[in-house]
């Protein structure tokens, strides 16, 4: 009993708070602001750009899944359209429509799509990024908003160039003087080159880390939880997260408190912990979706005994 108190008492001064009481208030309003900091990013760009594909690659969805932003080569969003993370509701993907077109004109685009609404900005291109991005830049700018330029379906122009003996250096390289040359005149902005194909392609994981240094603590971390895992870095990112709520939740939860400690409620909130387990399950790609595209990526099947294991853990936690 003494060495379990002793325990007890060295978790609560690693919490660094003087009391059980305050640390489980403290704990209690980490996990709260965990389950509820809302995070809206907004991704924009010309029509046909591939604003939709990004939407979706980014969330880890590939249409005709359930969920999916549409997706074709003509003017598929016609209004600012709300897409929420499959797993993580409070973090929500906008899908804004074409800049510059018939229904939203350059000048008046960020009142249109209603700019106060959203953390920061992703201006998508295709190909170079033209006067109509330049200008929503400025405004956004104006707004006191970041804003990020992603250059997308950059494997398409790497594998041309390829058939023609170029080496993918040296186009990667072509493609980012282009791009920084259009937007000379914004100074020298960072440019992303990526693939919605395979985000762990070229430059996903830098875009990444530009938006954790530009997120303050509370949504970084909801941004990085609800990012699909493309590398061992955003999963040792996810990783070093959870490790640091685990104890939050198990303060609040009253999980600790289920300890013979004098004065402390033995009651646990059974509910708060299995839905932070489920809500790892899913970050972390245990789900059947997440691990059949992982099995496609790295070309080796899912053992059926696995895969049962998995598919059988959110609904054992909740009964």
């Amino acid at each position: 009993m003494a060495d379990q108190q002793d325990y007890l008492r060295a978790l609560l001064k690693d919490f660094g708070e003087p009391t059980w009481e305050w640390a489980i208030a403290k704990a209690r309003e980490m996990v709260d602001r965990l389950d509820n900091i809302t995070l809206n990013i907004a991704v924009t760009g010309e029509t046909g750009a591939g604003k939709s594909s990004f939407v979706n690659a980014i969330r880890g969805l590939q249409e005709p899944a359930e969920g999916a932003a549409p997706t074709g080569t003509t003017e598929t969003t016609m209004e600012p359209t709300m897409y929420p993370h499959p797993t993580l509701p409070n973090v929500n993907f906008w899908d804004l429509p074409g800049i510059g077109t018939s229904h939203f004109k350059a000048k008046t685009y960020l009142k249109d799509v209603k700019c106060q609404n959203y953390d920061f900005f992703i201006i998508v291109s295709a190909s170079r990024f033209k006067e109509n991005d330049m200008m929503l830049a400025n405004e956004i700018k104006k707004k006191k908003k970041n804003f990020y330029f992603v250059r997308t379906k950059t494997d398409i122009d790497v594998t041309n160039e390829e058939r023609k003996g170029v080496t993918e250096e040296a186009t990667l390289q072509k493609i980012r003087n282009n791009c920084l040359e259009n937007l000379r005149t914004l100074g020298s902005p960072s440019v992303f080159l990526i693939t919605t194909e395979n985000l762990a392609r070229f430059d996903f994981q830098e875009l990444v880390n530009n938006l954790e240094r530009d997120l303050p603590d509370n949504k970084r971390d909801a941004m990085v939880m609800s990012l699909p895992i493309h590398s061992k870095e955003s999963l040792d990112k996810k990783y070093n997260i959870v490790k640091k709520a685990v104890w939050a939740v198990a303060f609040a939860s009253g999980g600790i408190a289920a300890a013979p400690v004098p004065g402390l409620s033995l009651l646990c909130d059974v509910a708060m912990i299995v839905l932070f387990l489920i809500k790892c399950y899913y970050s972390f790609g245990l789900d059947d979706g997440s691990l059949e595209k992982l099995s496609k990526r790295v070309n080796k099947p899912i053992l059926e005994e696995q895969q049962l294991e998995y598919r059988l853990l959110p609904h054992d936690l909740c009964s």
